[in-house]
């Protein structure tokens, strides 16, 4: 089942902390059981939004690269 996309947050050429900053904000903004899809291709930021979110409470229903380079993370809010 693929799952509908809420919220689009894009922080390709983005370096921490603000693909964080914008991930929390679109948390902030949604409401409950809204599905956020975070882009990006900061390597370190691939791996500190994930803590975060379990940090949260939040479980990322998907993550993964679109290429070699550009990665995506999925979760409910």
């Amino acid at each position: 089942m693929e799952l509908k996309i809420n919220n689009l947050v894009d922080c390709a050429g983005q370096n921490c902390p603000m693909p964080l900053v914008h991930t929390r904000e679109a948390i902030m903004k949604a409401k409950k059981g809204e599905v956020i899809k975070v882009t990006g291709n900061h390597p370190p930021s691939f791996e500190e939004i994930p803590m975060a979110l379990e940090a949260m409470g939040i479980k990322i229903e998907e993550k993964g690269m679109l290429n070699s380079l550009d990665w995506y993370i999925i979760f409910r809010v």
